[in-house]
């Protein structure tokens, strides 16, 4: 198992799971978060610390696209491991939005540290 950002993570970015992550698995995005599948212990802090409740584990039904995503972003995304603060402005206006990633969804990277 492993645990996946998922779609509501786009354009929130709240940052709130890198601080606590023991390993240092997730990527950056310009405008979302994905974690690596083959880094991830399968912890699970990362899933109570998200603000827009955007972290599941791989064994909830219908993630096999956003697991794909953050496979596929991991390996071109640099890495973060910090809060550096750059939550976007609007993040809280996106929080439960429906169809994030068909509005969205950007492949370009993120800063990273």
């Amino acid at each position: 198992m492993t645990y996946v950002v998922t779609e509501a993570c786009i354009k929130c970015k709240f940052m709130d799971c890198v601080e606590v992550c023991p390993v240092d698995c997730f990527y950056e995005g310009e405008n979302m978060l994905v974690i690596n599948p083959s880094e991830c212990i399968d912890c699970g802090v990362c899933e109570p610390e998200c603000p827009a409740e955007a972290i599941l584990p791989d064994t909830e039904t219908g993630l096999e696209k956003m697991l794909e995503i953050n496979t596929t972003y991991s390996a071109q995304w640099p890495n973060v491991t910090t809060n550096s603060g750059q939550t976007p402005a609007d993040a809280e206006e996106h929080k439960g939005e429906e169809d994030k990633f068909e509005k969205y969804f950007s492949p370009e990277p993120g800063e990273g540290d």
